[in-house]
């Protein structure tokens, strides 16, 4: 029988260490690059429809935008979106136009012109067969179906039965979103698919915001975290349960202090389903944070504790 000597009891504490740290690298690998799987989910529904070629940027950019109304005219969303492009939209010239109309489809046709539409997708190998709301901007051309018209960005806003109020305070901020993508694109051409930009997304969320005021809504909160005493708690930079409206009109007046959480969940509905949570600058549209879960009785639709400790600790990138 062999004799451990004091060295080889070192070798052994040694290699065991570096086991332990090699299976945790493992793990945090693990779950960063399913966090970046869920995430390609939710934001593109095909690589290439997320991201424009040089070509089809260059086209868009001469292209008069036509904002699609939607056919009922009963929405707040055709009055809000008319709104917000106004105040927001600055890439391209803009007209209206109702959607299913035979003037859309005419529109449609054109090359010369581009869209900013309204779509709704569902995900082959998403196993909850979730159906959500994506606002887009297509490029119109000789194309049978809306859905083949060329997708250069696309922002997922609600689950698709979510009702409208839950989100049509944040569009400012999505097509500031949406513009900003289409530039990145055309100034790194490298980013040639869905995958790549959220790659370039991904390794661009600082996750520090100790110098903003996060604006929260009571929706964007699960119940760990349902009121200022328990977030202080374990949150300690600064932070505000506003309003609807007070959130928008930090959004409309690009307040530069300001951050807020875009939550795209089921608000309240029962069924089997993710949460995804972002944290969006007011003034710049920029991705600050992303994280999901799947709700639970535990889990709750909402920003859970984790969030915000994550938060607490996030440091800039350099």
């Amino acid at each position: 029988m062999k004799t451990f000597t004091k060295l080889d009891s070192h070798k052994i504490v040694l290699n065991s260490l570096k086991y332990y740290s090699l299976k945790k690298q493992h793990t945090a690998m693990k779950k960063l690059w399913m966090g970046i799987t869920v995430m390609l989910l939710v934001i593109s529904l095909k690589a290439q429809q997320t991201v424009g070629t040089p070509e089809q940027i260059e086209q868009f950019l001469k292209t008069t935008t036509y904002v699609v109304l939607e056919s009922n005219p009963m929405l707040m969303y055709n009055s809000v979106i008319k709104e917000t492009v106004e105040k927001h939209w600055t890439l391209t010239k803009f007209e209206f136009v109702t959607f299913s109309t035979e003037e859309f489809e005419k529109a449609r046709m054109d090359p010369n012109k581009s869209f900013l539409i309204m779509n709704k997708e569902i995900f082959e190998k998403d196993k909850t067969k979730a159906k959500y709301n994506y606002l887009c901007v297509q490029l119109g051309g000789d194309y049978e179906f809306v859905r083949q018209m060329p997708d250069i960005a696309s922002v997922p806003i609600a689950y698709d039965d979510v009702d409208e109020e839950f989100y049509i305070h944040k569009l400012g901020a999505l097509c500031r979103f949406l513009q900003n993508h289409i530039l990145l694109t055309q100034a790194h051409p490298e980013i040639t698919n869905g995958k790549k930009a959220i790659s370039y997304y991904y390794k661009n969320l600082t996750g520090d915001i100790k110098d903003k005021v996060l604006y929260l809504t009571k929706e964007d909160l699960s119940k760990q975290v349902d009121s200022e005493a328990k977030i202080k708690a374990i949150y300690p930079h600064k932070f505000k349960i506003v309003t609807r409206e007070e959130l928008q009109t930090a959004i409309d007046s690009h307040d530069e202090n300001v951050v807020f959480v875009h939550k795209v969940g089921p608000e309240g509905s029962k069924r089997k389903a993710r949460c995804f949570k972002t944290i969006v600058g007011a003034a710049d549209a920029k991705l600050y944070y992303f994280s999901w879960h799947m709700i639970d009785d535990k889990n709750t639709e909402g920003m859970l504790a984790k969030d915000f400790k994550k938060l607490a600790k996030a440091k800039k990138k350099a």
